[in-house]
C-alpha cells in the first residue's frame, strides 16, 4: 500500500489531499484545507498552517508529500514572497513529520490528471473527481488541487 499526500499552498486557504492504493489503483482518498483569516496575523496564519499539517502529516504517515512548486507572477511579487513563506513552513512541517518530499510544477500535476498542463481549476476539480469516482464536487478548489498533487505523485512514483 502506497500513500501520498498532495498539499496546494496557500495563506488564505491551504488544500491538502490524500490517496492510497497499490500499483495505479487508489483504494482510500480525503481532502480538505486549512484556512486562516486575514483578521489574523501572518505569524498566527503560518503557525496554524504548520501545526495543522505536521499533526496530519504525523497522524498518516505517507510515503510520499507533493508540495506544488510555488512561482510568482511579475505582476505580483508579493503573492510569490508570501507563497514561499507558506511553503516553507509546509517544508519543515514535511520534514519534522518524517515525510519525504517531492516539490512538482502545478502544470506537470495538472497534465497527469487532465492531460494538458494548461488545463484550468474547474477542469482540474472534473478529472479528479472522475479519477476517484467522486460523486459530488470537490471543494474548495485548495483540495482538488492538493488531491491532483497527490495523484500526479502516486501515478508517477518516481520516487521510489
Amino acid at each position: 500500500m502506497i500513500k501520498v499526500v498532495g498539499i496546494d499552498p496557500g495563506l488564505a486557504g491551504t488544500g491538502i489531499g490524500m490517496v492510497q492504493g497499490r500499483e495505479n489503483r487508489v483504494s482510500g482518498y480525503e481532502f480538505g484545507s486549512i484556512k486562516t483569516t486575514p483578521e489574523q496575523s501572518l505569524v498566527d496564519r503560518l503557525e496554524l498552517i504548520y501545526a495543522r499539517t505536521l499533526a496530519y502529516l504525523c497522524r498518516q504517515k505517507p510515503d510520499l508529500v507533493v508540495i506544488e512548486d510555488i512561482f510568482s507572477l511579475g505582476k505580483y511579487p508579493a503573492s510569490g514572497i508570501t507563497l514561499g513563506k507558506v511553503t516553507g513552513v509546509l517544508l519543515l512541517a514535511a520534514g519534522r513529520a518524517g515525510s519525504r518530499v517531492q516539490e512538482i510544477q502545478v502544470r506537470e500535476a495538472k497534465k497527469v490528471v487532465t492531460g494538458s498542463g494548461a488545463a484550468d481549476k474547474h477542469q482540474v476539480e472534473r478529472s479528479v473527481r472522475n479519477l476517484l469516482c467522486h460523486e459530488g464536487a470537490i471543494r474548495p478548489f485548495h483540495a482538488s488541487d492538493a488531491l491532483a498533487l497527490a495523484l500526479a505523485g502516486f501515478f508517477r512514483k518516481r520516487w521510489k
